[in-house]
C-alpha cells in the first residue's frame, strides 16, 4: 500500500448510500453503501457481472439509479430533492459535477482525427471554457506526467494500446478532477502493456488522488489501495484493507474468487 493515507475529515468526498439499479427485471445493484474519504484509493474486485462497472457509471450519472442516494462533496449526483422525491437535474448541472470526476474506460475512446495533444485539449476548451493556449499548457503538462512528452503530435492509430490509455488518463487529469474512476483500465491491453498504465495509476495513488478502480490486477489492489471492496451479485460481500482481504478473506465467496484469480 502507498505511504499516503486518506484524509481524516468527517465528511467523505463521495458517499454511496443504499444504491439500487435495475435493467428491466434484473437488479444489478442491490443496496450498495460505500463512503469514500478524501485521498482514499479503493480497489473494487469481483467476478464479471457483479455490478462493478455499473456502480462506477452510476457514480458519475452515466446510468440513472433506481433507489438510494449518491453524494459528491455533500451534494446529490444527478438529482435534486423536491418534496422528498428525487428529480433529475438539468444536463448543465450534471455536466459540471461530472467534470470533477475523471473516468477512464476499458476502451480508450480517443478522437481518431486528433493528436494526443488535441485529445487532451478538447474538454478543457469545450467544457471548462479555457483558452486554447491555457488548454495546451495543461495538456502538455498532463501528457508529460503520464510519460508521453514525446508523443504530443502523434495520432491514436500510431500509438500502442498502453499509450492510448495513458492519453485517456491524461485527458481525464486535464480537467483537474477531485475523483478518478477507473473501469478495468487495463483489461483491453496486451499483457506486456499493462504495466505502463498501472505505473501511472500507482503514481496517482501515491500523490493522494482519490480513486475508485474496478480492476482484475491483484498486485495493484494489494500494493496501491487503502481498501478492497469485493462485490458479487450486486452487493458488497466483503471489504477490508488489502493485507486483511488477501491474507485472510472472511467469506467463502471471496476465498473462492481469490483462489481462481491467483491460479497459475
Amino acid at each position: 500500500m502507498t505511504d499516503s493515507q486518506p484524509g481524516t475529515g468527517n465528511a467523505p468526498l463521495l458517499d454511496v448510500i443504499d444504491v439500487h439499479k435495475r435493467f428491466g427485471k434484473l437488479e444489478v445493484l442491490r443496496g450498495i453503501t460505500m463512503p469514500v474519504a478524501h485521498g482514499e484509493v479503493v480497489a473494487i474486485l469481483g467476478p464479471s457481472g457483479s455490478g462493478k462497472s455499473t456502480l462506477l457509471r452510476c457514480i458519475n450519472h452515466l446510468e440513472k439509479i433506481d433507489g438510494g442516494r449518491i453524494l459528491f462533496e455533500g451534494k446529490l449526483v444527478g438529482y435534486r430533492e423536491v418534496d422528498g422525491k428525487l428529480k433529475e437535474e438539468r444536463e448543465g448541472s450534471i455536466a459540471r459535477m461530472r467534470a470533477q470526476m475523471g473516468m477512464v474506460f476499458q476502451r480508450f475512446n480517443l478522437f481518431p482525427h486528433l493528436t494526443a495533444l488535441g485529445n487532451v485539449m478538447e474538454a478543457p476548451v469545450q467544457v471548462l471554457g479555457k483558452s486554447r493556449d491555457e488548454a495546451r499548457e495543461t495538456a502538455v503538462a498532463t501528457l508529460t506526467r503520464v510519460g508521453l512528452a514525446s508523443k504530443l503530435h502523434v495520432y491514436p492509430a500510431q500509438l500502442s494500446g498502453g499509450q492510448q490509455q495513458r492519453v485517456a488518463i491524461a485527458r481525464a487529469l486535464a480537467m483537474n478532477p477531485k475523483l478518478m474512476l477507473f473501469d478495468e483500465a487495463t483489461s483491453a491491453l496486451d499483457p506486456e502493456l499493462v504495466g505502463e498504465v498501472l505505473a501511472v495509476m500507482r503514481d496517482l495513488a501515491a500523490e493522494g488522488m482519490t480513486m475508485l478502480a474496478v480492476t482484475h490486477e491483484m498486485g495493484f489492489a494489494r500494493e496501491a489501495a487503502h481498501r478492497v471492496v469485493f462485490m458479487d451479485e450486486g452487493v458488497i460481500q466483503e471489504e477490508a484493507p488489502p493485507a486483511e482481504f488477501f491474507g485472510a478473506p472472511k467469506t467463502e465467496r471471496a476465498r473462492n474468487f481469490l483462489r481462481r484469480v491467483t491460479q497459475t
